[in-house]
């Protein structure tokens, strides 16, 4: 294996580089606003609050999470906080819209259609021209302060719409005109991120006037009242204008309060200057993006790698006021002493490359964002995962911000708490959620225990391993031997037959396995986006494909496969290479495995055929979300040749740079010079920073698999026990109703054994004189003899084990995700159960579940039939929900009591909801129909 030390091909030198050159010239913003991008094209300053950008949807689309998508032709307004590349249309906040004539309040008035001809971004601007009135909108900012210019084409009343009911939810709004120049502004909003408060200031360049007034409140508002709210909420303010004649509008935010925003307008904008504002937001980008220099006579290469440069730097944002107030993740107020408190950490995304990236080029903001996560485990009580506008959103998994703390641990970047930032990582990795409590009891995550479960296994085990090297550092031995011991659970869901990372339920593989198949036991992925996941020990896992030719024999399959996946669609899963999928972060350090096994030129072969083909300088030249950075800081990274594979280690992985020569500025005035022409495959560096050395750790034993045809079964049923890695000894134990108050020991596996009842079984591996973790198995003798034939056609992805499933005694949970469901969508459903002889039937019952966010609604009406001849049936009772389709996590029974009644068939029939009505988010698609465990007594 090759690693290259913490740079390679370096020349460094202590030469005072400019600042000064006029990169921003590169950047092009309507880089990703298309496809499936997810970016905006508005202005904003590096890592600022402000993000000041037109708004083309209002719907919620996933396609217009970042407000604006390029195949639009109407613009609502220009807001002040967008997302960049996420999949979530939160923000939107505080939007303002000019326009001439009588006012209007109703987005669908106010707003205007436009073209892209008249329309210009760079980095801290944009503009456009409002077909409607013909009006001209500039847009540039500061940190907290976005400036709005808009210059009228003739004479006439001019309006600035404030419309409060813009995009997320409106909890409650407050307007709050101070003078004729002056409003103070709260917008509190939820979505994802639940409890969003933005207070803003508010300042016109010349009197305006209230025209129009729509709100909720109470009493009915008056455009000569001083104070509005309600938690609907929009008003106009107007003024006479001569043609040709400019308004400006300063809108200072605050997440704490409106002191903080009239603070941050004195501090950043303290007049109306645009065109000494938006230079001033040139020289900030110029700054930043002079940190990176490349060469190239390539004008669109330059675009896309200064762009991607620039999206980087568009997050995390700044959250605190000038003084240094902002909002806890407590929801108080505290200051930050001796930091910057940032918001909007899509961890799971970008602790791949972003962080990294960071850790190179920002080391201040680095240290500044771990002084966050600090703080927010200090008010929340625990480290971030998916943290928005001081609320944990709980999106994704793992807990990825251990990963940035043991990367710049490993890096030597000083600024914050070691101690404190382990102590921090140490209690979120032991708490007892969102499967952890079974991954610390078992060794894995099964189905049984949490959905996604391949997937958070996976994960954690390398955030622990990422613990671990925190632990090494501070000298904590026990930590860290008990943290690598976890960091090896992988292990216990990988299986060397198929060479990949497989879900487990009741203790042994699910079946059947469709490596391509993307569903609940995987994040956005599939089993081939998974089964190379091992970044803290690529060692282990080549040694358990089987070695090098192996290993390399299975990613070249996965590269080659046909670029198509089964299961459900994932509108994340896009820019396939076979099955490698660049638009979705699991993939991104897999090109980088042929380094391990000395295979440097497949690498380059795969890194540049990515930087060619999915990197692009128009509106859809991304193959994917841009997620925070992550996407752009793969390209910028591995443009230079340079991928960190396993954050947390201080190695980077090389690759051949994609430019003739890039020049990194380090922050203490070192320069890097990586040229094209000076590297080799074979070559060896020294890093000018001593990392710490590995120690050694003791090797888990994996868990043994319980094999058997199913959980349930009918007389008798085989189980065996399998060692995927191979085993000294196997020991198991059987425990049923009948023995559970017996002081029962393990007795060794040596053949398959037969069970005839209801049981228990737990088995572990001993080898080497070491155990493996125990394996527990449930199986369930059936109470009857039934048989079911079902006359329509589950989702493939929900079955439930079968038709079998149904009746089977064992009921789902509202945890639907873990696959005791059948799912049925865009149909009714119609089953017949066979009762074998024909019987008195005094209940008949099935069970439903509703979770209305996923498009899971309960039947409308349940229909009871019972025959003696499985061809004439007779209706016995109709039952209608009585749950509200609103409502999530319901369970609800549909049971009929029946007298007097004899059959050898019960027909049941469960009518589909249909069509999603307007207030659903998925409005107009079909919903589903689940359904689990019929009985019949």
């Amino acid at each position: 294996m090759n690693k290259s030390l913490l740079l390679f091909l370096l020349l460094f030198t202590t030469a005072v580089f400019s600042q000064s050159g006029n990169y921003s010239q590169y950047v092009n913003p309507f880089i990703g606003t298309g496809g499936h991008g997810h970016t905006f094209p508005g202005a904003t300053v590096p890592f600022g609050m402000v993000q000041l950008s037109p708004d083309t949807r209002i719907d919620g689309s996933w396609d217009g999470c970042g407000g604006y998508h390029y195949s639009d032709s109407v613009i609502y307004g220009f807001s002040h906080t967008h997302l960049n590349g996420t999949g979530v249309s939160d923000f939107g906040d505080i939007m303002l819209m000019p326009t001439m004539g009588e006012p209007k309040l109703d987005a669908k008035e106010y707003s205007s259609s436009f073209s892209h001809d008249n329309e210009t971004a760079s980095a801290g601007y944009y503009s456009v021209i409002l077909d409607d009135d013909g009006i001209k909108a500039e847009l540039t900012t500061t940190t907290r302060v976005g400036l709005h210019q808009y210059t009228f084409p003739k004479k006439g009343q001019a309006n600035i719409i404030l419309d409060l009911n813009h995009r997320d939810k409106l909890i409650m709004g407050e307007v709050r005109v101070i003078d004729e120049k002056t409003i103070e502004v709260l917008r509190e909003s939820s979505a994802w991120a639940r409890d969003q408060y933005v207070y803003a200031r508010i300042e016109f360049s010349t009197p305006v006037k209230v025209t129009a007034v729509n709100n909720n409140a109470f009493a009915p508002a008056k455009v000569t009242d001083k104070f509005f709210a309600g938690s609907l909420l929009a008003i106009s303010f107007s003024k006479e204008v001569k043609k040709g004649e400019k308004l400006l509008v300063k809108v200072a935010l605050s997440p704490t309060g409106y002191e903080g925003a009239a603070k941050n307008m004195k501090a950043e904008m303290p007049r109306f200057n645009f065109k000494k504002t938006l230079k001033a937001a040139k020289k900030l980008w110029d700054k930043e993006l002079s940190k990176v220099e490349v060469t190239s006579n390539d004008k669109e290469k330059r675009a896309v790698f200064y762009t991607a440069l620039y999206h980087t730097m568009m997050q995390p944002n700044i959250a605190m006021d000038v003084d240094g107030m902002y909002r806890g993740r407590d929801n108080t107020i505290h200051k930050a002493q001796g930091f910057d408190y940032y918001t909007v950490f899509s961890l799971w995304d970008t602790f791949r490359a972003a962080h990294p990236l960071y850790t190179l080029i920002d080391k201040k903001r680095t240290s500044d964002f771990i002084n966050t996560f600090i703080k927010q485990y200090e008010q929340g009580g625990r480290l971030p995962v998916w943290e928005l506008a001081s609320n944990e959103t709980d999106c994704m998994i793992g807990y990825h911000s251990v990963s940035v703390i043991a990367d710049a641990m490993a890096k030597g970047i000083e600024g914050f708490d070691y101690e404190k930032a382990f102590e921090a990582a140490k209690y979120s990795a032991m708490l007892d959620h969102l499967g952890l409590e079974a991954y610390k009891e078992n060794g894995f995550i099964s189905i049984d225990d949490e959905h996604e479960s391949v997937s958070k296994t996976v994960e954690y085990a390398y955030d622990d391993w990422c613990i671990a090297q925190m632990a090494m550092i501070l000298g904590k031995t026990d930590e860290y031997n008990y943290f690598m011991k976890r960091s090896q659970y992988w292990k216990n869901i990988f299986d060397p037959v198929t060479g990949h990372m497989r879900p487990k339920k009741n203790g042994g593989w699910d079946k059947p396995f469709d490596a391509r198949e993307i569903n609940n036991n995987f994040t956005e992925g599939n089993s081939w986006q998974y089964s190379f996941f091992v970044p803290q020990d690529i060692e282990g896992l080549i040694a358990a494909f089987g070695g090098n030719e192996k290993f390399e024999t299975k990613l070249d399959e996965m590269f080659s496969l046909p670029s198509k996946t089964t299961g459900r669609h994932q509108v994340d899963v896009t820019g396939l290479i076979g099955q490698y999928a660049h638009g979705n972060e699991p993939s991104h350090h897999m090109a980088y495995l042929y380094n391990y096994i000395g295979k440097p030129e497949k690498t380059t072969e795969k890194v540049h055929y990515i930087l060619d083909e999915f990197y692009k300088n128009a509106p859809d030249g991304l193959i994917g979300n841009e997620d925070c950075g992550q996407m752009s800081a793969w390209y910028v990274l591995s443009s230079l040749g340079l991928y960190d594979v396993t954050p947390g280690d201080n190695y980077w992985q090389k690759t051949e740079p994609y430019f003739t020569e890039a020049k990194v500025h380090l922050e203490n005035g070192k320069t890097a010079v990586i040229r094209k022409k000076d590297y080799k495959e074979d070559l060896k560096f020294v890093d000018p920073v001593v990392g710490t050395q590995a120690q050694s750790y003791t090797k888990i034993v994996p868990v043994p698999v319980i094999e058997a045809e199913g959980k349930s079964f009918k007389d008798t049923t085989m189980v065996s026990l399998i060692a995927p890695f191979g085993a000294q000894k196997m020991y198991y134990i059987i425990n049923t109703p009948l023995n559970e108050n017996e002081n029962r020991v393990f007795e060794e596996f040596t053949a398959p054994f037969e069970i005839t009842e209801s049981c228990e079984i737990l088995a572990y591996i001993e080898t080497n004189r070491k155990i493996s973790h125990v394996v527990t198995a449930n199986f369930v003798k059936k109470p009857n003899d039934y048989t079911i034939e079902i006359k329509s056609k589950f989702n493939s992805m929900y079955h439930a084990g079968g038709p079998e499933g149904l009746i089977d005694g064992i009921e789902g949970t509202t945890n639907w995700r873990k696959g005791d469901w059948q799912g049925y969508q865009n149909q009714d459903f119609e089953a017949v159960i066979d009762l074998q002889k024909e019987i008195p039937v005094n209940t008949i019952d099935a069970g439903f579940l509703q979770d209305s966010r996923s498009w899971i609604l309960m039947p409308v009406k349940v229909e009871y039939y019972v025959s003696d001849n499985n061809k004439d049936f007779t209706l016995v009772k109709t039952i209608e929900t009585k749950t509200d389709a609103r409502q999530d996590n319901v369970i609800e029974h549909f049971t009929a009591e029946l007298n007097n009644i004899t059959a050898r068939y019960v027909k049941v029939k469960a009518y589909n909801f249909g069509t999603l009505p307007q207030w659903h988010q998925g409005a107009g698609g079909q919903a589903f129909i689940f359904i689990d465990e019929i009985t019949v007594k």
